[in-house]
């Protein structure tokens, strides 16, 4: 298994959202309201660049790990399978704020033939190394409630609750 930094490349970055980023919100989606994907978008067409334009930023990374990935044949041409992927950006301390720099979790997603196999605990080791070079001295993620198995890997990580995220809908959200 090799974890491949992915390149802003746009065939690189389609195989990326076809294999994995999908995959991914597929599954969320089923578990998680909030996660519903549009029926009348090409979604691979719509996320393609904003992809791109996140991957051309140095304070925004992926990694992908691939099963079978043996040489440096760029990813969209590489014969293996998408495993899975970590996906994180910096969060900068803005100078009025006395807390340090963290790196903030956007995504992780493991395939199904792929958990338990510590596959997730290699991908946070190549994110704790970029931290570690972007001067961060946290981490940060916001899992959803629901996702009680991603809950439990962070706590046992060293991950700790300290706030919560509230959504309510401006229609039901009770006038004062």
């Amino acid at each position: 298994m090799e974890i491949v930094e992915l390149s802003a490349k746009e065939p690189a970055v389609r195989r990326f959202i076809e294999e994995l980023w999908l995959p991914y919100y597929r599954e969320l989606e089923g578990t998680v309201d909030a996660f519903s994907l549009a029926d009348d978008v090409d979604l691979v067409a719509e996320e393609l660049p904003f992809r791109v334009d996140r991957l051309d930023s140095e304070e925004y990374r992926t990694w992908i790990a691939v099963d079978g990935f043996t040489d440096e044949t760029p990813l969209a041409d590489a014969d293996g399978e998408l495993a899975g992927y970590i996906a994180a950006e910096v969060d900068e301390a803005p100078s009025v704020f006395d807390r340090p720099d963290r790196l903030f979790i956007c995504d992780i997603y493991v395939g199904e033939p792929y958990r338990g196999t510590g596959l997730a605990a290699d991908l946070f080791d190549r994110l704790r190394d970029w931290a570690r070079e972007a001067g961060c001295e946290e981490f940060s993620l916001d899992p959803h409630v629901d996702n009680e198995r991603a809950i439990a890997f962070y706590e046992k990580l060293g991950f700790e609750k300290t706030q919560s995220h509230m959504v309510a809908s401006v229609d039901d959200c009770e006038e004062r």
